[in-house]
């Protein structure tokens, strides 16, 4: 356990490095803009390492707690800490950090400083929301991250920029409100604390655990997506610039699946149980239905936006089993899809970059000029699709045999909506990579270069390494996801 505050330094690390790459103004200091971006980055993620090194892996408690008074007429603290449910999503964001740093190297030209600065400031942001264990500072975080988001797709985005950035910032806003009632309530019920370990351990009636639940289930469903508040997600990523889609998909759609497991199940244990069936249905449409729809995508960034929602599902479904090796799963998968959603959404921007369209019918026959891309471009649809010995395979297999404990037919749903992720991914990647070339688009492409081969080998690394040899990722989660079960359990009206 170090004694240095490393999740501060997590957090105002890159929200400082952002505040300096913004001061260096205009486009002509894009170079010097670029490399105190990376090195910003590069330090955010390296003092993150710690904590994963430092980690005790045996204790449920919360580690590398700062504590210091913050609004004191409120009672309202600074206060951090990780457990085994936080602790891989700091530096899981970092990391990710590093990776859209570098993927807009080359391609952004316009308000280059402006660029990156939104990244790193959202980034620092970010890390907040996962080590905030005061309910006014997460919800400070859990706001205040939406901004820079709303910056990135209204200012570098598509020709929807602006329709996609409003639905997008609206949507989670609506949601952010009723989490704001929740958390007063909490507050007042408390006597004056906004603590959240202590709200867990509040006695509340069942009918308030109720109102609580919904009000976190909105603002959580939106925040995943949910079906059916979800349609915001496709249009954010189609209008995003490529590392805005990477940061969507990799981080922010974290938020809502960590604050299921941080609010709605620790605060409201009883009021989980009993609405348990239906928060099940709801990730099941999302992972059948959403699998059908993207099915028939002739946008690529859309089916890969739409089996983001899928992936998502499984993450819900895991957590509402009420079982280790599905919550453990469902850790797995959210992680898991960081690295591959990522990937996946690099990959389509690298081609973009090239030809400037995202159409399946534009491409044909990639593997002909661009062979080292294709071959890691199968890697990653390969891993969307739930192969063995890649990271995509392990959360979904461990929510599966959750599943075939709680019940047979979500079970066989569930293993059902992998057959059509599978129909998804190959079909595309078999139109855009393989067969003859189809147009002198295509015949004109040239294969990536070293700095995009970085960003895939870096993510190929995470996707290979959870897949092989996931132990290092599920044991520190042992301790804390029993405990939270434990504390669910105990609750549970007889």
């Amino acid at each position: 356990m170090s004694s240095y505050p490393l999740l501060s330094l997590a957090i105002w690390i890159p929200i400082v490095a952002g505040l300096l790459v913004l001061a260096t103004g205009a486009d002509r200091n894009a170079p010097l803009a670029r490399w105190l971006s990376l090195v910003g980055a590069a330090i955010g993620f390296l003092v993150t390492i710690p904590l994963w090194t430092g980690f005790d892996s045996g204790s449920a408690a919360m580690q590398f707690v700062e504590l210091a008074p913050w609004i004191v007429r409120f009672n309202v603290n600074y206060h951090l800490g990780v457990d085994g449910i936080s602790m891989l999503f700091v530096l899981l964001n970092s990391f990710i950090t590093v990776i859209v740093v570098l993927a807009g190297w080359e391609v952004i030209k316009d308000k280059v400083a402006q660029y990156n600065a939104a990244f790193l400031i959202m980034s620092g942001l970010m890390n907040g929301i996962f080590t905030a264990l005061d309910g006014v500072l997460f919800y400070t975080f859990f706001e205040a991250s939406l901004i820079p988001l709303y910056i990135i797709i209204g200012v570098w985005g598509g020709p929807n920029r602006v329709y996609a950035a409003f639905k997008f910032f609206l949507y989670t806003l609506a949601g952010s409100l009723l989490f704001l009632v929740a958390l007063i309530y909490l507050y007042v019920h408390s006597g004056g604390s906004f603590s959240i370990l202590e709200w867990q351990q509040l006695p509340i009636p069942l009918a308030s655990q109720t109102w609580l639940f919904l009000a976190f289930l909105v603002a959580f469903a939106v925040k995943v997506p949910m079906w059916p508040v979800h349609t915001w997600l496709p249009d954010a990523h189609v209008e995003a610039p490529t590392g805005g889609s990477i940061v969507l998909a990799a981080i922010a759609l974290k938020l809502g699946a960590y604050g299921f497991l941080r609010f709605s199940l620790p605060i409201a244990p009883d009021a989980s149980h009993e609405l348990s069936g239906f928060v099940i249905a709801l990730a099941l449409i999302a992972v059948v239905y959403i699998g059908f729809v993207a099915l028939v995508q002739s946008d690529m960034k859309k089916l890969v936006a739409y089996s983001s929602i899928a992936h998502m599902g499984f993450v819900i479904l895991g957590f509402f089993m009420f079982s280790a090796i599905g919550v453990e799963g469902a850790l797995v998968q959210m992680v898991s899809h960081g690295f591959v959603s990522g990937a996946m959404f690099f990959c389509i921007g690298v081609m973009y970059d090239r030809v400037h369209s995202r159409q399946i019918a534009d491409y044909g026959g990639v593997v002909n000029t661009m062979p080292k891309f294709a071959a890691l471009f199968m890697l990653f649809s390969m891993a969307n699709s739930g192969l063995p010995a890649t990271s995509g395979f392990v959360g979904e297999f461990m929510v599966i045999l959750g599943a075939v404990k709680f019940n047979f037919w979500v079970a066989f749903a569930v293993a059902t909506s992998m057959i059509i992720g599978a129909a998804y991914n190959l079909w595309m990647y078999k139109r855009v990579v393989f067969g003859a070339v189809a147009n002198h688009h295509v015949a004109e492409l040239t294969d990536i270069n070293k700095r995009e081969f970085l960003i895939l080998a870096l993510l190929a690394a995470g996707t290979l390494w959870m897949g092989l040899y996931p132990q290092p990722f599920t044991e520190v989660m042992h301790a804390s996801v029993n405990e939270l079960l434990h504390h669910v359990a105990n609750s549970k009206i007889q």
